[in-house]
C-alpha cells in the first residue's frame, strides 16, 4: 500500500460524521523550498500521546523536521522529504494507535 492510500485509510478511519467537519489534513508547500504537513489529531487515539521530534538539518536540500505541537502533527521538510515526513506519521499512528 501506498504512504498516500495508507494515509487516505486512516482519514477514513477518524471520520465519524463530527470530526471531519472540524479537523483534517493539509498538505502545502514552503517558499524555501519545501513542504509542510499538519494533521489534526484532535478526537483520535493520537491525542495526548508523546511524540520524540525530529530535526535534521544537513543544508538547504536535506532537512526535515517532524513535531506534535497542542495536538497536531507537523512535518516540514526539504522538496524530497514530503513522503518520509507521512511514512514519520505513518510510523508513529503504528507504534501509537
Amino acid at each position: 500500500m501506498s504512504i498516500l492510500n495508507w494515509l487516505e485509510e486512516w482519514y477514513q478511519s477518524t471520520c465519524d460524521s463530527e470530526r471531519e467537519h472540524l479537523y483534517g489534513v493539509k498538505i502545502d508547500t514552503l517558499d524555501n523550498p519545501g513542504w509542510v504537513v499538519r494533521i489534526d489529531l484532535a478526537d483520535t487515539l493520537l491525542q495526548g500521546k508523546i511524540f520524540d521530534n525530529i530535526n535534521i538539518d544537513n543544508g538547504d536540500n536535506d532537512w526535515i523536521v517532524c513535531r506534535v505541537v497542542n495536538d497536531i502533527y507537523e512535518g516540514f521538510g526539504d522538496p524530497y522529504k514530503l513522503e518520509k515526513m507521512l511514512s514519520v506519521f505513518k510510523e508513529w499512528v503504528e507504534q501509537n494507535g
